[in-house]
């Protein structure tokens, strides 16, 4: 299995999570629109430390895993968890308070 493949199975986990999180809220828009202000953070923010720590040889990664495509040094791959996260924890969230108020 390679990393593509694995990031799949994550974020298609993390998308069905928020998906049923969201069936029967009210406030939709205002939902999505955090998600989208974290998700866009946590993007910028992987992209930035994970090249910092690639150039400075804290790891690397074993090419035959990887699909090629890099931002910078970060292979694309890397972007998937930061995605899966803002994408997932929020949906866990709505979902273990509904009916209380948060």
């Amino acid at each position: 299995m390679n990393f593509a493949q694995l990031n799949i199975i994550f974020l298609a986990v993390s998308v069905v999570v928020l998906l049923l999180s969201l069936l029967k809220r009210t406030d939709k828009p205002k939902v999505l629109a955090s998600v989208l202000v974290c998700l866009v953070l946590l993007t910028a923010l992987t992209a930035v430390f994970d090249n910092v720590m690639i150039a400075s040889g804290l790891f690397d990664y074993a090419g035959h895993t990887l699909n090629g495509f890099h931002v910078g040094l970060a292979p694309i791959e890397d972007f998937a968890y930061p995605i899966a996260a803002a994408l997932l924890l929020p949906g866990l969230w709505l979902l273990f308070t509904r009916g209380r108020k948060t």
